[in-house]
């Protein structure tokens, strides 16, 4: 983890090891760490993932879980604490599945990451890789991440991208 206030974008495809990664870039720090979720336990899979994650973790952690409200909740960590964001692309698809306005939602998202008090580790799919989605949902959810991390990328201090497990630094 660097010293100071920084922030980290963490993209990768779906199992690359973006959440394992992260968390042992946050726990380079000393604890407390802050963990912001934005999963949504839709059916037992997903609640299974969960679990997981939180026992992967261990003690340490305060963990918030924030499907919608994301910045309130970036808001509310002290100055200083070591935070992971675990992710944008669930906290996006959130947003778009209410219909909420997701070009507002990001903007003040950006806003909130481009001044991090504190070591700030962010976690996203990179969802643009494949074949172009076969509907319009689906193409606006793409575009809608695309954008969101061109934007976060152009913010942070240090962006990786997963690989197999593996940490490639892009900037």
């Amino acid at each position: 983890m660097r010293d100071g206030n920084s922030l980290t974008l963490l993209l990768g495809g779906a199992r690359s090891g973006k959440s394992a990664h992260a968390e042992r870039l946050v726990t380079a720090a000393p604890a407390p760490w802050t963990y912001i979720a934005t999963a949504q336990a839709y059916d037992d899979e997903m609640t299974e993932r969960i679990a997981l994650h939180r026992a992967r973790r261990g003690d340490g952690w305060q963990a918030i879980d924030a499907p919608l409200d994301l910045i309130e909740a970036i808001a509310g960590v002290p100055d200083g604490r070591p935070l992971l964001i675990d992710c944008l692309t669930l906290w996006l698809s959130n947003h778009l599945l209410a219909d909420h306005d997701v070009e507002a939602e990001s903007e003040k998202l950006v806003e909130i990451l481009a001044k991090p008090r504190g070591n700030w580790v962010v976690v996203a799919n990179e969802v643009g890789l494949g074949i172009v989605p076969d509907n319009a949902l689906a193409r606006k959810f793409r575009d809608a991440a695309g954008r969101l991390n061109q934007r976060i990328a152009a913010k942070a201090g240090r962006v990786l991208f997963m690989v197999a497990g593996l940490p490639l630094q892009v900037k």
